[in-house]
């Protein structure tokens, strides 16, 4: 039996590989990510004893549970002698522009699937489980895509799967579509992907005539989506779908790049809006892990991670922000965006004021298209969820 998560306190699972330089230099990933939301936390006050895990990295045994045997060796050779072949580079997209070569990125990828392995394993004892550098959604069985080495919320799914579940919701949130996690399930009727990203993003993937293997259903919104479009896509679509699934567990990746203000995408949404949608999804089963994702604006990735942490774990946000929080966020830079672009409110708040806006017709359309398409694997005629 899956416990609970109403039940146990929530858990935020890190680790000090984070704070190692990544990626490169010119890399839109060469920004610090959780460290700061780890440290923007215990500024707060919000990581009290036990609620800090810290991750374990996966063994090479337990990335094959997904990844081709040769794919592993070949990063872990890759890290360990500092040179990528020409043909390891063309089999494994490994030493790429996309997918670098750089120091401890073997360490760095194994360890973001042993903390989503990890979060999975106590999402089944009742705790729900933050994991803010799991969320690498594009990696291939075979090679890295994407910035993505392995795919960390494929093995959070089958631990999942592993231990009891017998259906499984996948929920991403990410400016791109989680083309990886839903090819990787394609054939597995016990778990069933929602993906809502922005239309006409790379990959290019996740239309919404897209439904997989049956049990895929696909969001691609238009730019400068908004917070209003959200709600009426959550109520029409999102909602209803877990709701009529009721799946024994969830897994959200809550991607950042869907947030005003990142440069890899033109999504304009806040972080209350899309905190309300992470935490209404991750009550619809007794397991929930919630991941991190994309996020290339280092101000509103720790904005927005750090509160989403404080709403799962039950936080009161103060009023004003005590000056080791400031601090954090003061000394957070990004050659992806010019000084002049950032803006006062990433400095000192949290939360993002609430912004609403005209529900285009088109995200009407975008709403029934969908359900139409899931009609097959989920509607009976009496317009009532049936399970495929």
């Amino acid at each position: 039996m899956i416990a609970s998560h109403k039940v146990l306190a929530p858990v935020f699972i890190g680790h000090e590989v984070y704070r190692h330089p990544g990626y490169t230099a010119n890399h839109p990933l060469a920004i610090p990510r959780v460290a700061p939301v780890t440290d923007l936390c215990r500024a707060l006050g919000w990581l009290c004893a036990g609620e800090f895990i810290t991750s374990p990295q996966a063994s090479a045994a337990q990335l094959e549970w997904f990844h081709a045997p040769a794919y592993v060796r070949a990063l872990q050779q890759a890290d360990a002698t500092g040179v990528v072949a020409a043909e390891v580079r063309r089999l494994f997209a490994i030493g790429t522009m996309e997918n670098p070569l750089f120091p401890g990125v073997y360490e760095r990828a194994a360890t973001s699937v042993g903390g989503s392995i990890r979060a999975a394993e106590l999402a089944l004892e009742g705790r729900i489980a933050f994991h803010p550098a799991g969320g690498t959604h594009h990696g291939r069985r075979d090679r890295a895509s994407g910035f993505c080495y392995f795919n960390d919320p494929v093995f959070a799914i089958l631990v999942l799967l592993r231990g009891g579940a017998g259906r499984v919701l996948y929920v991403d949130f990410d400016a791109h579509h989680g083309d990886g996690v839903q090819d990787a399930f394609e054939h597995d009727a016990r778990v069933h992907t929602l993906s809502l990203h922005e239309h006409g993003r790379w990959p290019y993937s996740g239309a919404v005539s897209d439904t997989g293997g049956g049990r895929a259903c696909n969001l691609p919104v238009p730019a400068r989506f908004c917070d209003s479009e959200l709600e009426t896509v959550m109520r029409q679509v999102v909602l209803p779908l877990a709701n009529h699934l009721a799946p024994d567990a969830v897994v959200v990746t809550c991607g950042a790049d869907a947030l005003d203000g990142d440069p890899l995408s033109s999504m304009a949404l806040t972080n209350v809006a899309l905190w309300s949608a992470v935490e209404r999804v991750a009550a619809f089963a007794p397991a929930a892990v919630v991941l991190g994702g994309g996020g290339y604006n280092p101000w509103t990735v720790a904005r927005y991670w750090t509160g989403l942490w404080g709403r799962l774990s039950g936080r009161i946000f103060p009023a004003v922000l005590p000056e080791s929080a400031l601090a954090v966020l003061a000394g957070l830079k990004c050659d992806l965006i010019d000084d002049e672009d950032v803006r006062r409110e990433w400095l000192d708040t949290l939360a993002d004021p609430p912004r609403g806006g005209k529900v285009r017709l088109e995200i009407d359309e975008l709403c029934a298209q969908a359900l139409a398409q899931t009609s097959n694997a989920y509607w009976n005629r009496d317009g009532e969820y049936e399970l495929a």
